[in-house]
C-alpha cells in the first residue's frame, strides 16, 4: 500500500513538473527566437539595397501580426521612414538609398503599432518627406492612430497639404487628408483647428476634382456639428 502510495506520488509530481519545465524551456526558446528576429530586423534594415531593407519589413509585419510592439521596432521604423531624406547615403555623387516604396511601408506599420512614440515617428517624416505616397501612408497612419494633442497632429497633416494645394494639387494626398481628419474627429468629438479649417477651404476652392472638393465641403459642414 505504502509502495503503491509513494508511486501515485511519483507520477503525479511528474505530471506538474514536466509541463512546468516544458513552459520554461518554451519562454526561452520564444525569448531566444525574439532576439534572432530583432536582431535580423535591424540589421537586415541597415543593409545598402532595397531587397534587405524588404527583409527587414516583412519581418517587421510578421511581428507585429503577433502583437509585438518591441520599441527597437518602431526605432528601425523611423530609421527606415528617414533613409533618403534625413539620411542620404551617395556614391560617386549619387543617391543610392532613396527608396520611396520602404518608406511607405515603414510609415504603414507605423500607424499599426500605434503608440505615442510611432506617432511623433510619423510627424517627423511630414517634416522632410516630398514623395506624395509616402505622405498618403503617412496621413492614413496618423488617422488610424488618432491621437491629436494640442492638434500636433491635425496642423502637421494640414500643413502639408496646403503646401501641395498651393503648389501641385494631388487629389489622392488631399483624399488621404481629409480620410485622416475625418477618423480624428470621430475620435476627439471634433477638430478645433483653424489650420485644418483653412485647409479644407482651400481645398473645397483648390483645382481638384469635384468629388475632392465636395468632400472637403462636406467635411467642414461636419466639424460644425461636434459639440
Amino acid at each position: 500500500m505504502f509502495f503503491l502510495k509513494r508511486l501515485t506520488i511519483l507520477i503525479l509530481t511528474a505530471v506538474i513538473i514536466i509541463p512546468a519545465v516544458s513552459a520554461q524551456r518554451t519562454v526561452e526558446e520564444s525569448y531566444y527566437m525574439e532576439s534572432i528576429e530583432i536582431m535580423i530586423i535591424t540589421e537586415a534594415a541597415k543593409g545598402i539595397t532595397r531587397e534587405q531593407k524588404l527583409v527587414s519589413l516583412e519581418y517587421i509585419g510578421e511581428a507585429i501580426e503577433r502583437g509585438n510592439t518591441d520599441d527597437r521596432i518602431r526605432e528601425t521604423l523611423e530609421f527606415l521612414t528617414s533613409e533618403g531624406t534625413r539620411s542620404v547615403t551617395r556614391e560617386n555623387g549619387r543617391v543610392v538609398n532613396n527608396f520611396p516604396d520602404i518608406r511607405r511601408h515603414a510609415a504603414r506599420y507605423l500607424g499599426e503599432i500605434g503608440t505615442e512614440e510611432a506617432r511623433k515617428s510619423l510627424i517627423g517624416i511630414l517634416e522632410v518627406e516630398n514623395e506624395p505616397i509616402v505622405l498618403q501612408e503617412t496621413f492614413k497612419s496618423l488617422g488610424d492612430i488618432g491621437t491629436n494633442a494640442n492638434n500636433e497632429t491635425v496642423r502637421s497633416i494640414a500643413r502639408v497639404l496646403n503646401f501641395y494645394t498651393n503648389t501641385n494639387p494631388d487629389n489622392l494626398m488631399a483624399l488621404s487628408a481629409i480620410d485622416a481628419f475625418e477618423k480624428i474627429a470621430r475620435k476627439n468629438g471634433g477638430i478645433n483647428s483653424i489650420e485644418v479649417i483653412n485647409c479644407l477651404t482651400n481645398v473645397s476652392t483648390g483645382l481638384y476634382t469635384v468629388p475632392i472638393r465636395e468632400r472637403a465641403r462636406q467635411l467642414l459642414a461636419d466639424l460644425r456639428s461636434y459639440r
